[in-house]
């Protein structure tokens, strides 16, 4: 017979999880769940189909966070029950599998608890993430797609719905720029820890001499506002072109112009969007791209609040965020939290948890 003792570890957990669920306050959630429910169940929900959409998104985020909540206090109900089975049993087996459940837990609790201190006034909202590529020529291009991709894994490992609204690709290798949509609950305040300019320094594949080289790239990370109806946009203040889709190389994607390019002309915004094969579904996703820049700068002049939100970001010397190093040594290094890590391939693999949970206490511990 074994003799597994955890109740130390778990009564931590169970400490911990009473305090998140306070801060959570799993009432309100499901008081916001059954509101929501009744709205979605309304027999002319989609009448209107943009409140269709955000009522029954807004739903579903608020239904995983409570599945979240319950699943965790299952597990650890679950967790009480195998170290007695492993007890009983003698099984070693049993036993380690409780240990790996212990740690798991811990881990989930842990990320739980960052998202609690998620609680700025757009935190919640999906997020639009534009990468540019910026000093350093083709490496720099090189770069901004290699961040692109670190992204789009970042969300696949999550399990966070994400789509490529845009992508301008350089000329020899890269891209210009990408603009993509994360729609998951709190990928705002997730994600915008990742906004500044990212450093790069590695012997670059596209110089013959093999010299290292030292790039830049832009991310911006901005709200996907719920009420872009808010935002008036007359029809004079946008050009609207429309192009043909395009990949690298400039292979045809599509054989019509679908792509759409809205420019907001007070502003200077420019908003891109080839993803969908519909022109008028492109259209609108670039709308309500630049509604939501726009909302956004509206709220920020209020409130004073645009360099906490976006910044002055110029993807060069002097100002950037995190840099990554691949020569002489391997290391990623976030400059604000003295975060680091040095294995850089797990990192452009996506696994960018570290980095934000660090970022993410920074934030909230900075004046």
């Amino acid at each position: 017979m074994l003799d597994l003792d955890l109740s130390d570890q778990i009564a931590a957990l169970r400490h911990t999880f009473a305090d998140i669920r306070a801060v959570i306050d799993v009432d309100r959630l499901t008081a916001e769940i059954a509101e929501l429910s009744v709205q979605a169940g309304a027999p002319d929900l989609w009448d209107d189909t943009e409140k269709a959409q955000r009522i029954t998104s807004a739903l579903s985020h608020r239904q995983a966070d409570l599945a979240r909540i319950t699943g965790i206090e299952r597990r650890l109900d679950d967790l009480e029950v195998l170290i007695d089975m492993a007890n009983e049993a003698g099984d070693a087996s049993v036993a380690d599998e409780a240990k790996a459940e212990l740690a798991s837990i811990s881990t989930v609790l842990g990320d739980l608890e960052v998202q609690t201190l998620l609680n700025g006034e757009y935190d919640a909202l999906p997020a639009v993430i534009t990468i540019r590529s910026g000093a350093g020529g083709v490496d720099a291009a090189d770069f901004a797609e290699m961040l692109l991709r670190m992204y789009l894994r970042y969300c696949e490992k999550h399990g966070f719905p994400v789509q490529v609204l845009d992508t301008s690709y350089a000329e020899e290798a890269g891209i210009k720029s990408a603009i993509i949509e994360v729609d998951a609950p709190y990928a705002f305040g997730t994600l915008s820890v990742e906004a500044g300019t990212h450093r790069l320094v590695r012997m670059s594949p596209f110089n013959s001499a093999g010299k290292r080289q030292t790039s830049f790239a832009a991310v911006e990370v901005v709200p996907l506002m719920q009420e872009v109806e808010s935002i008036d946009i007359p029809d004079n203040d946008i050009r609207v072109d429309v192009f043909r889709s395009s990949g690298p190389g400039g292979q045809s994607v599509n054989t019509t112009d679908s792509a759409v390019r809205i420019t907001h002309l007070p502003t200077g915004i420019v908003v891109s969007c080839q993803n969908e094969k519909s022109q008028i579904q492109n259209r609108a996703a670039a709308m309500r791209v630049l509604a939501s820049r726009l909302l956004l700068m509206q709220r920020e002049e209020e409130n004073a609040k645009k360099k906490e939100l976006a910044g002055n970001i110029t993807a060069s010397w002097g100002d950037q965020m995190r840099s990554y190093v691949l020569a002489p040594y391997q290391m990623v290094k976030d400059l604000r939290t003295d975060f680091e890590v040095n294995n850089p391939s797990n990192v452009f693999d996506g696994d960018l948890d570290g980095f934000i949970a660090a970022g993410i206490r920074w934030r909230k511990s900075t004046p």
